[in-house]
């Protein structure tokens, strides 16, 4: 029999631990990401707990699922270089055996008993494989599992301090010494597997969802060295282009920065009207850095990249060469806000559209650009007179242009699902420079998160995990400071800051949160202090996709300089 001291110290023994015990897991539940080495070891404690309760049962089936506990905390310890990837397939693993044994031990029962190991065991299963299926899905489940886990151990060992019971460590995981039947345990396993049943039928409407190129994509054996020339072309049918037009897909040559060959795709659109038709260069918006986010691929393509305005400007009897840029649609990397392969890719676009038999284009030609495709215009601009002197460029219109690349970084982490542009930032930057680390970039409770947010594009279903992962990120993916060292001198190399000889219109939205016109403004005053001529316009209680939107004020004046462009009319210049 316990003496009355032993008995005090066990009592206050089980108040500390549970009040550790829901600290902790409270700390988890609203910061899951804060930190990998805490999860590390709060799946290991799990994972030992639950290895020894199971090995404390000592029948052959809790030997089995105890000693799997325990090598699966093993391998996470051994594990050289541990992430967030191992803790998501131990854990996997782990739900996937616990199933399987779950319904090896329901040939020994019957009843209630058996149903809910069956039904129980195939839930573990399937949630298991789609634990493997989306990884960073994976990762939130880990942490909020095991902090919710660890507040219920927690709540208990405080419940049962306070009622004098004696010391129990407590388990992360119920003690089942065989699977136990009972109406409320059935309803359970049934509730549980209706849950994993509409997160199959999710996920097979998010892989639907996702968008593949076809065979049009693929460059043919022989290509061109030689960058603009037209590989390939057919007809193209879409509810964006509008009655009275004609439109096709390109394949083309052009190429990367240093002068790298490649090959990409794009959209040409004419009127049917006949006589040359000036054209509007248009660079795209931010779709992704995945192949299939190339508007030319997506349904709304034209929509997805912020064109708008489609009917406008075939109404005035211009055409729309619209690039997808390398990358997307064709082989990556995509060069996402990287000048020189996003403006090389514009005008080999214009290059290519001019061979189209059964298009009849102008010389003239004025680049549009939203966004990311704002800074590809730009870029276009300074590119164009070495590039391709051969072409006649009217006009740039930079809208919302991703101009200022160092406070665009600064700004995003403030942005709702900032995360998400900053994972195609981190992609594009890594996969173009040798010298950019990703693994200096990004901190390790964040890296298989921004992989996974950078392969999906934003018009598709699943781009829904990407927003809520970035929503219950609880800090910045960076690891330390990005506006420094080698990864800050890579963004200023690509800011556009050189001469661009055509005349120059930045618009900018005054709402704007992710361009910020502040910033927008700086990197203006930079333009007009260096000498050049810019035409700047800002727009009252416009944001960043709202600025281009068919009711935005913008337009008729957009469409008005774009004419005068065509004219041959002089310029505004409102630097000072």
């Amino acid at each position: 029999m316990p003496r009355r001291d032993d008995h005090s110290v066990s009592r206050r023994l089980r108040l500390t631990l549970g009040i550790v015990a829901v600290l902790l897991g409270a700390v988890l539940v609203v910061r899951p990401f804060s930190s990998l080495a805490v999860l590390v070891v709060v799946v290991v404690v799990g994972l030992v707990v639950l290895g020894i309760d199971e090995l404390a049962d000592g029948d052959r089936w809790s030997v089995v699922r105890g000693s799997v506990s325990l090598g699966a905390a093993l391998a996470v310890v051994v594990w050289p270089g541990v992430t967030i990837r191992v803790l998501a397939l131990v854990v996997a693993a782990a739900m996937i055996v616990d199933g399987v044994l779950d319904l090896a031990r329901s040939r020994g029962v019957h009843g209630t008993a058996r149903a809910n190991a069956v039904v129980g065991g195939t839930t573990a299963i399937v949630l298991g494989l789609l634990a493997l299926a989306w990884p960073d899905v994976t990762v939130l489940v880990v942490a909020v599992v095991f902090a919710v886990r660890l507040v219920i151990v927690g709540v208990r060992e405080i419940v049962a301090g306070v009622r004098g019971q004696d010391a129990d460590l407590g388990r992360l995981w119920p003690r089942r010494r065989a699977p136990r039947g009972g109406w409320w345990r059935l309803t359970g396993s049934v509730l549980g597997a209706l849950v994993a049943l509409v997160l199959v039928l999710a996920g097979v409407v998010v892989q639907r969802g996702v968008p593949r190129p076809d065979a049009f994509y693929d460059p043919p054996d022989d290509v061109p060295s030689a960058p603009g020339q037209l590989l390939r072309s057919e007809p193209f049918t879409s509810d964006e282009i509008p009655a009275g037009a004609r439109a096709w897909r390109i394949l083309y040559t052009t190429s990367r920065d240093e002068g790298r060959p490649a090959v990409a795709s794009g959209l040409v659109v004419a009127p049917e009207s006949s006589g040359p038709s000036p054209v509007i260069a248009w660079a795209h918006g931010t779709t992704g850095v995945a192949s299939g986010c190339a508007p030319s691929v997506l349904t709304d393509g034209l929509s997805a990249g912020a064109m708008f305005v489609q009917d406008d400007v075939l109404a005035e009897g211009w055409a729309l060469v619209a690039p997808d840029y390398t990358g997307l649609g064709t082989e990556g990397p995509h060069p996402y806000l990287i000048g020189q392969g996003e403006g090389r890719s514009v005008l080999d676009a214009v290059r290519a559209a001019h061979q189209l038999s059964d298009a009849d284009l102008a010389d003239e030609t004025v680049v549009w650009g939203h966004s990311q495709g704002g800074h590809a215009a730009l870029w276009t601009g300074m590119l164009a007179p070495s590039y391709a002197p051969e072409l006649r460029i009217d006009g740039v219109a930079a809208l919302a242009p991703a101009s200022n690349l160092p406070a665009l970084v600064d700004v995003v982490e403030n942005v709702t699902a900032g995360e998400l542009f900053a994972s195609y930032v981190v992609e594009g930057y890594t996969a173009e420079y040798p010298d950019v680390s990703f693994d200096d970039l990004v901190r390790p409770g964040a890296r298989i998160i921004t992989r996974e947010m950078a392969q999906r594009c934003l018009a598709e279903p699943g781009v829904l995990v990407s927003v809520l992962t970035s929503v219950a990120l609880d800090r910045p993916i960076w690891s330390g400071d990005p506006s420094s060292g080698v990864f800050l001198d890579r963004l200023v190399q690509n800011v556009p800051s050189g001469r661009i000889a055509a005349p120059l219109l930045v618009a900018q939205g005054i709402d704007d949160a992710l361009v910020t016109s502040a910033a927008q403004a700086d990197y203006v005053d930079d333009r007009c202090a260096a000498g050049y001529a810019v035409d700047y316009r800002t727009y009252a209680g416009r944001g960043h996709v709202p600025l281009v939107e068919a009711d935005s004020p913008l337009v008729p004046e957009l469409v008005a300089w774009t004419s005068d462009r065509f004219a041959g009319e002089p310029a505004t210049d409102t630097c000072p």
